[in-house]
C-alpha cells in the first residue's frame, strides 16, 4: 500500500502550495496507490529506470531506490534493471546509478562481494 506522501508540503507548501499539493495529492495519493493496475514494485522499477535514464541521480533518486527497496526489489535485480538500461540510457548515467545502488542495497552486501570489490 502507498505511503501518505507529505515531502510537497514540507519542503514547497509555503512557497509553491499548488506544485505541493500536486506532489502529495495527485502523483503519489492517486498515481502511485493505482495498485490494482500496476503493482508499487514495478512502479518503482519504471520510476528508477526513468530518473536514471535522464541522469538525475540526485537525493529524489536516492529515495526512489529506497522505496525500490522496500517494494522487493533485490540487490541482484537492481543490478541487471541498471545493466539493461546502460544500454538505452547511457554508460556513464549507469555509472552514477551504481554508486548510488550500492551505497542503498550495501548492507545486502555478503562477505564475498565485498571481497570481490577490492580485488
Amino acid at each position: 500500500m502507498a505511503v501518505k506522501q507529505t515531502a510537497g508540503r514540507e519542503k514547497l507548501g509555503t512557497f509553491a502550495p499548488k506544485f505541493a499539493e500536486l506532489n502529495d495529492d495527485v502523483l503519489f495519493g492517486e498515481v502511485w496507490s493505482r495498485e490494482d493496475t500496476l503493482s508499487l514494485r514495478d512502479r518503482s522499477l519504471v520510476t528508477v529506470v526513468s530518473l536514471m535514464a535522464q541522469g538525475l541521480v540526485d537525493s529524489s533518486f536516492q529515495y526512489h531506490l529506497m522505496t525500490a527497496k522496500k517494494n522487493g526489489i533485490t540487490k541482484a535485480e537492481i543490478a541487471e534493471i541498471l545493466t539493461h538500461a546502460a544500454f538505452y540510457a547511457g554508460w556513464p548515467k549507469a555509472w552514477a546509478a551504481f554508486n548510488m545502488a550500492k551505497e542503498v542495497w550495501a548492507e545486502d552486501e555478503t562477505p564475498d562481494d565485498a571481497k570481490a570489490a577490492h580485488e
